[in-house]
């Protein structure tokens, strides 16, 4: 794996609407993700993980803040550039329901890719449609049937097919099985984590699941209410939390174990409207360990280690969260 960054976020905001109902789904992020690596974004519903995927391809604009792959500003890139870059980074999106035009055959949904970039015609790309199939695990065959024919877990993966036509550098995943069963979930994962590292794909995985990131990221970006809680190695912020938010979700996953010792007590109550985010610190609401200068000042990103920064005025250790 490579060092150097493929993907850079720096200061990154967005925010919809106009005041007095100014939202701020996305408010000063800033990470990078190296070639082949893969960086999970995990949080509640409404944390900003999906606005922030959409942010780095370019799908909307940012209000601040800069995008860059491989070097290039690509936040206010003219559309000529942007469809270059958009070969190096595609999206598989939460719902392989909605995500596949129900009027097309699958030769269409994967080859339109291939149609739009000049990458294959004719024979060449009717066998390179026939490739991204077998490669995804469905039959050659299946290339004219339509949407309806596949059970989710196909449709998925010829929402991932469509994604790797082009040959990308970069694939977003966008909560790629929150709308599988139980069933086909590890299926799927298992072939994203396969595709990632037999093609040396970057990845930026969505989720609001610690155990799925865990298991299919090198690091993890922990999200709230917009912001960044906690940043690290997976095995630092899974096994080695500081921010009380982090270790909150740690607790709420189910374990096999009833004989096993209680976490630290689950969070309360929903994430706050991001009409009216709390003053200071976003989770001080629902947090265990909230002081009076956590409603005054905003922490910001601190070190725990290398390449570990948490976002909290105190320093709680892992010890104590059980």
């Amino acid at each position: 794996m490579s060092t150097e960054p493929l993907l850079t976020i720096a200061g990154l905001s967005k925010s919809f609407g106009k005041a007095p109902h100014l939202v701020r789904a996305v408010n000063d992020v800033s990470f990078s993700l190296a070639c082949g690596e893969a960086l999970g974004l995990v949080g509640e519903s409404g944390s900003g993980k999906s606005t922030i995927g959409r942010l780095a391809l370019r799908l909307i604009d940012a209000s601040a803040g800069r995008i860059h792959f491989e070097g290039q500003d690509i936040t206010a890139a003219p559309e000529r550039r942007l469809r270059l870059f958009r070969r190096q980074a595609q999206m598989v999106f939460q719902d392989p329901y909605a995500s596949l035009n129900p009027r097309l055959r699958v030769s269409s949904i994967v080859g339109e890719a291939l149609d739009a970039h000049g990458l294959a015609r004719g024979t060449a790309r009717k066998a390179r449609i026939a490739e991204l199939l077998e490669l995804v695990g469905l039959p050659a065959a299946h290339m004219e049937r339509y949407p309806h024919e596949f059970s989710g877990g196909q449709r998925q993966r010829i929402g991932i097919a469509r994604a790797l036509a082009v040959e990308p550098r970069l694939i977003i995943a966008d909560e790629p099985v929150s709308a599988l069963d139980v069933s086909v979930q590890a299926q799927v994962l298992n072939l994203m984590q396969d595709l990632r590292r037999r093609l040396g794909l970057a990845m930026l995985f969505i989720s609001h699941d610690l155990d799925v990131v865990e298991l299919m990221c090198d690091r993890i970006a922990v999200l709230y209410l917009g912001r960044i809680m906690e940043i690290g190695s997976t095995e630092q912020v899974a096994r080695r939390p500081r921010h009380p938010y982090t270790r909150a979700l740690i607790a709420a996953s189910p374990r096999p174990d009833p004989d096993a010792p209680p976490r630290e007590r689950m969070l309360t109550g929903d994430i706050p409207s991001p009409l009216a985010p709390p003053s200071g610190c976003v989770f001080r609401t629902r947090c265990l360990h909230a002081v009076e200068r956590c409603a005054r000042e905003a922490p910001v990103l601190r070190g725990a280690g290398p390449e570990h920064q948490f976002a909290c005025h105190f320093d709680i250790s892992h010890s104590q969260s059980a």
